[in-house]
């Protein structure tokens, strides 16, 4: 059997060493080069040393938490992604780290699944990044303006959103889809934004449904009240079947 490509290094922050030593294991397994720290300090001057793109990293640690390492981290290298870990139910420190422009957050107890989704996100940003790639796309489908968007929804990707939104108004169809990348990741910045232009379409009396977010976003979208502004539908296929637009 051929050994696995290496791919990012990834670094792994959390003071419990049977948890580190189980995320060492998990992930050299998937491929990933693995550095390991037992609280957020030591992580912190490691990730100045080594540089890593990808970061895992508990939330409620001794000696400095894992909102603080967030903080710092996207200081020295604002384009590193940062996974959070949480505990079950703790959905305000997880707003509160999409905020701060963690990519995703996962909860505790870990699912393998949770994990390899968060990380493929985490991989589909850096990738974008590298290759210097941000998409908003729009195209007619049916009775329907469908805006696709791929990859990390931040402040710098609302204006580009609002001139698709408003090339959608123009066109005169009876809905706009914003449908999401399955690797997309928004963070504070991105959520106020996207917020404010739905809120501009429902006062103009536009309907907007959204479709292809995670699980974790369709959550937040909820936590924060983004639902009670858009409809949210699992994928572009079921949001055009259930609203009937799709072409025949």
């Amino acid at each position: 059997m051929k050994e696995s490509t290496v791919k990012e290094t990834i670094l792994i922050i959390d003071d419990e060493r049977p948890t580190l030593k189980m995320f060492s294991l998990l992930l050299t397994a998937m491929g990933y080069h693995v550095l390991m720290a037992e609280n957020g300090r030591e992580g912190l001057e490691l990730f100045k040393q080594e540089s890593p793109s990808l970061v895992l990293t508990d939330i409620k640690m001794p000696v400095m938490d894992g909102i603080e390492v967030l903080k710092e981290i996207k200081k020295i290298k604002p384009m590193a992604e940062v996974v959070v870990i949480t505990g079950h139910g703790d959905m305000d420190l997880a707003i509160q780290a999409l905020n701060l422009d963690a990519t995703d957050f996962i909860n505790k107890p870990l699912r393998r699944e949770a994990l390899e989704l968060a990380l493929s996100r985490a991989g589909e940003r850096l990738a974008i990044a590298k290759s210097e790639v941000e998409q908003v796309g729009l195209q007619v489908q049916g009775d329907a303006v469908v805006i696709r968007v791929r990859g990390n929804i931040t402040g710098n990707t609302v204006p580009h959103l609002a001139e698709r939104l408003a090339e959608a108004r123009k066109i005169g169809k009876g809905l706009i889809l914003m449908n999401f990348d399955e690797n997309s990741s928004i963070n504070g910045a991105g959520i106020s934004g996207l917020t404010d232009l739905l809120r501009q379409c429902r006062e103009a009396g536009v309907r907007v449904v959204m479709a292809g977010l995670s699980d974790n976003f369709r959550a937040v979208f909820e936590s924060v009240g983004i639902t009670r502004l858009a409809d949210l539908y699992r994928s572009e296929a079921s949001a055009l079947d259930a609203l009937g637009s799709r072409n025949t």
